[in-house]
């Protein structure tokens, strides 16, 4: 029997996260993201406002089966009616979840101005409120909304809405920062003033947000001074600057000392490893590039440029890491660059499953090339599929599975069905493999027959009939796509940047440079196609 004390993970992903500007869930991504949440381990997800939109209605109209306690949020009642006759508290109630979590004011500036009743009317909201969910067999929860505002300006008067909460039959009361000013040190002194105050640690919760970085850091301090309940989002998502992230935290949690030997939160070893999976599934969803240097899940995260840096992590990877990459489900990189050493390199090539020994003339070889190639302007230090080929081809390792013969693009601005002028792209592939010869066209037209743009034109027609590599990359998916021009003038050259990935969750990204975008868009196709031909282990015919 563990002697940790236990402490309880609520995600409001799915409602606060949905605060973000640009974010808005559909239905169905609302279930995937709830399955991801409910198999890493929360205890809680909140799934939304009942009543406050269709697709919320509508999710909790076909509430997801969870481990994790599934929670509607909403408000505290109007003044002027009773609990039982609101028809916003009711609405929340008639989702059916086995918890409740209401948000009311804490600060006395809110309920006078934003609510424009009296302060004592707000007390008596709250008790009501919650004493109404309470009775109705719920879990309650009480959102103390700008509490640590609250507590600055009338500390009495937000001490009293707690527990007036609490009284009523709250299990859990939520200090929150809502607008995210207040820093780590003063959310500890206060949650210890709280606690003195006559509301259990065991009762208290912690909402921050990170208006000024500081969220994950005064979640924390608000672990070590007492509360038992912390909430965030995946991938930090919030209004504003977002919440606090959980993608940081639970693996702050679970692998630091400082919290590990005390605590005991119900995200396994086992679903750990699938956090980086997790915070780039969110990320797909919402069609967005994955934050590189996010902590613990980031594509640089584990990633070692410097030659000192690479040759020590060679000999021990901890001189350089805080924690295994792998357990959070990350990979360590060591990126190649023109500051690559031999140190680099070697450790670059080992991971890729290539030994070469110390003072092989093919190392030389290889960095000459990068040095020369990023002199050019392309990068391989964000293309570490390129990297790799090139290196394979310098190493005679770099089998030949097509050869392009020739490819077109064009784009026609002509009369669409709907009587305005549209842009139509359109490409035309001949590869060889073997002794086959294949014609792909393409036009790029999505599923509303709009044009998706003459690149992408090129993809589907390049993707369209590879012969017996076809099954190998028809899984593939750009994911995307990013142009930088390297000079000025006359001289100017455009380097591409694609990252891909499979069904397998491999994600990799190539490069290409050309004076002409087609041209180093193509380029870094080619590199994308051959790289998963390579790792599926694709034999060359002919």
């Amino acid at each position: 029997m563990s002697d940790r004390e236990r402490l309880y993970l609520y995600d409001t992903t799915l409602r606060d996260g949905q605060q973000t500007q640009g974010v808005q869930f559909s239905v169905p991504e609302k279930q995937r993201i709830a399955a991801a949440l409910d198999a890493l381990g929360v205890d809680y997800i909140e799934g939304g406002w009942p009543g406050a939109n269709p697709t919320d209605s509508d999710f909790f109209a076909a509430a997801p089966q969870t481990r994790a306690t599934f929670t509607a949020f909403g408000m505290t009642k109007r003044a002027g009616r009773s609990a039982a006759n609101d028809e916003v508290l009711a609405e929340v109630l008639n989702a059916g979840t086995p918890a409740v979590c209401l948000v009311g004011k804490t600060h006395d500036f809110h309920v006078t101005r934003a609510l424009g009743i009296t302060l004592e009317e707000n007390l008596a909201n709250i008790a009501a409120s919650v004493s109404h969910c309470a009775g109705a067999g719920r879990e309650a929860l009480f959102d103390a909304e700008h509490f640590f505002d609250g507590y600055r300006a009338d500390r009495d008067y937000a001490l009293a809405c707690l527990h007036a909460a609490l009284e009523a039959g709250a299990r859990w009361i939520v200090l929150c920062d809502t607008n995210g000013g207040t820093l780590p040190r003063e959310i500890g002194q206060v949650v210890e003033e709280v606690i003195a105050a006559g509301i259990p640690g065991d009762r208290l919760g912690i909402h921050t947000h990170d208006d000024t970085g500081n969220a994950v850091a005064g979640t924390l301090a608000a672990v070590d001074a007492g509360v038992r309940q912390i909430q965030g989002t995946l991938n930090g998502l919030g209004e504003r600057c977002g919440n606090a992230n959980l993608t940081t935290l639970i693996p702050t949690l679970l692998l630091k000392s400082a919290y590990a030997g005390r605590f005991d939160i119900g995200v396994s070893a086992e679903a750990l490893a699938g956090l980086t999976q997790v915070s780039r599934m969110l990320d797909d969803i919402l069609n967005r590039v994955p934050m590189r240097s996010a902590p613990y899940v980031g594509a640089s995260a584990f990633a070692h440029k410097a030659g000192l840096h690479a040759s020590a992590i060679a000999k021990d990877a901890t001189t350089y890491e805080h924690i295994a990459p792998e357990a959070v489900g990350n990979a360590r990189i060591v990126p190649m660059s023109n500051q690559a050493g031999q140190s680099n390199l070697r450790a670059r090539l080992a991971g890729m499953g290539i030994a070469v020994e110390k003072g092989d003339p093919a190392l030389s070889r290889i960095l000459d090339e990068v040095k020369a190639r990023e002199a050019e302007g392309y990068s391989y230090d964000t293309a570490q599929a390129s990297f790799e080929l090139m290196a394979r081809a310098q190493l005679g390792q770099l089998p030949r599975f097509f050869e392009v013969e020739r490819y077109r693009v064009t784009v026609e601005r002509r009369q669409g069905s709907a009587g305005r002028m549209a842009t139509f792209s359109e490409a035309v592939v001949v590869v060889r493999v073997g002794a086959d010869r294949m014609l792909s066209v393409s036009e790029n037209l999505d599923e509303s027959g709009s044009d998706r743009g003459p690149v992408n034109a090129l993809a589907r027609a390049l993707a369209k009939d590879l012969g017996p590599f076809q099954a190998n990359i028809d899984d593939m998916a750009l994911v995307d796509f990013k142009v930088r021009i390297t000079q000025g003038g006359t001289e100017a050259q455009t380097r591409v940047v694609i990252d891909s990935e499979d069904s397998r969750g491999h994600r990799w990204s190539t490069v290409g440079l050309s004076p002409n975008i087609v041209d180093a868009s193509f380029e870094a196709l080619l590199d994308a196609i051959t790289w998963k031909l390579v790792h599926d282990g694709a034999v060359p015919h002919g």
